[in-house]
């Protein structure tokens, strides 16, 4: 495949997460407008509305872990994205049909389901068209769509609910899915598919997943990474209107700013990934979760409005450097034959544990009364914590193996890789 034609690959699935974090953003803006909240009876229910995001990732997490495995080694990447597209389609244009709140968190969590597998997927076309000394671009390129659509998704939902109403917003998101992403799919996406002597059985996939080594601190870093991103995503609307009181144009704005500084700074991650020694991988997550860590406390304790919107922008900035830097590792020591499923592992427990921050945010800033979003806040930067943690001890203990262009795997992945093919 001509250099190009993988590229036009990696630009595709940019645009289909963009789509899907649209998506995951839709019900954070909801929960501002009375008129859905009404309508489903959770007016006020700050843990109702935030078990509107948990339970999207629940069924996220959990189709990750156990239907990647089989996207592997049935659909590939192609035939995969395809399924995950077009169901996405369909139970987004469901939602706003939803009988009652019990119909519509059925939606949310087979949503989730149908998106779970994403990400490994995106991780399988990376593996399969690009070594793994130069995987850190295409993984922050084919990532940038996490930022981009947070950011363009907030404004975006806020103008269809507040201009339409909100069913207009779930029409237009089926909409996008269907129009946009499986026609870029077909055009643009090319997996290689497994030979039929090389197959595996889901069992052995699962199996040669786990195996991975590094796995407990990548996974580790992994649920701390996405509990920041989810935790913001379901509350930073409510908290700039309810307690900042901004406008909702000034809410669209302030809330899309700390997801393009990760656009950004997630971008430099991946260049620089790609010029650090093996042993230095972990440093983005030791750099970027003691700056996140710093700011959002910032915000948890500013007085002004000013210093609020300054440390959320500083901490997108510390938090999207260390986002190429989970796929990377993934790809540099996961068995070549399983690196999808391995993904699908890290990514299915991360977001499965990481789905009770926005309803764990929900109950801190219950206890405070409702308005003391501070202490959910607080909790982001506990779990940036984790992530510090497990970045010194990666540094400590590095893989090992050579840097720079031509760089094979390390000893111990590829060591783990010929048992397995034995």
């Amino acid at each position: 495949m001509s250099s190009r034609a993988r590229w036009a690959g990696v630009l595709s699935l940019l645009v289909i997460v963009l789509i899907s974090y649209v998506d995951r953003v839709n019900v954070s803006v909801l929960i501002t407008d009375e008129a859905f909240t009404d309508h489903f009876g959770i007016t006020g229910d700050r843990v109702a509305q935030g078990a509107l995001s948990t339970v999207f990732l629940v069924g996220y997490g959990i189709a990750a872990f156990f239907l990647t495995p089989f996207y592997e080694t049935t659909l590939g990447v192609r035939r995969g994205l395809f399924v995950s597209v077009a169901l996405w389609s369909v139970m987004t244009l469901l939602s706003p049909y939803a009988l009652g709140a019990l119909t519509l968190t059925v939606l949310r969590a087979l949503l989730g389901a149908a998106e779970g597998p994403l990400f490994s997927l995106k991780t399988m076309y990376v593996r399969e068209h690009f070594p793994p000394h130069e995987a850190g671009r295409p993984n922050a390129v084919s990532s940038m769509g996490v930022s981009l659509g947070t950011a363009a998704g907030l404004p975006l939902i806020t103008y269809l609910v507040y201009h339409f109403d909100w069913h207009t917003s779930f029409l237009a998101l089926a909409a996008l899915n269907a129009v946009i992403g499986l026609p870029l799919i077909a055009l643009f996406v090319r997996g290689r598919g497994v030979a039929g002597a090389r197959r595996s059985g889901f069992g052995a996939t699962l199996k040669g997943a786990l195996s991975m080594p590094r796995l407990a601190p990548i996974l580790l870093i992994e649920i701390a990474t996405l509990a920041y991103l989810w935790g913001p995503s379901a509350w930073l609307p409510s908290y700039l209107i309810q307690e900042r009181h901004f406008s909702l144009a000034a809410m669209g704005a302030v809330s899309s700013l700390p997801f393009l500084m990760s656009l950004v700074s997630g971008f430099l991650g991946g260049l620089l990934l790609d010029r650090l020694p093996r042993r230095l991988l972990a440093l983005p997550f030791v750099v970027g979760s003691a700056g996140t860590a710093v700011c959002v406390l910032l915000v948890a304790g500013a007085d002004s409005d000013g210093a609020a919107a300054t440390g959320l922008i500083l901490a997108g900035a510390f938090w999207g450097l260390q986002g190429p830097a989970i796929p990377t590792l993934v790809q540099h020591c996961a068995p070549a034959r399983f690196v999808g499923s391995a993904y699908g592992v890290v990514n299915g427990v991360g977001n499965l544990v990481s789905a009770f921050m926005p309803m764990l945010m929900g109950v801190a800033i219950a206890a405070s009364g409702g308005h003391g979003f501070g202490a959910g806040f607080t909790l982001l930067a506990g779990a940036q914590l984790i992530t510090l943690v497990c970045g010194a001890w990666l540094l400590a203990r590095p893989v090992q193996g050579p840097s720079g262009a031509g760089a094979q795997p390390s000893t111990e992945c590829s060591d783990l890789e010929h048992s397995q093919a034995s």
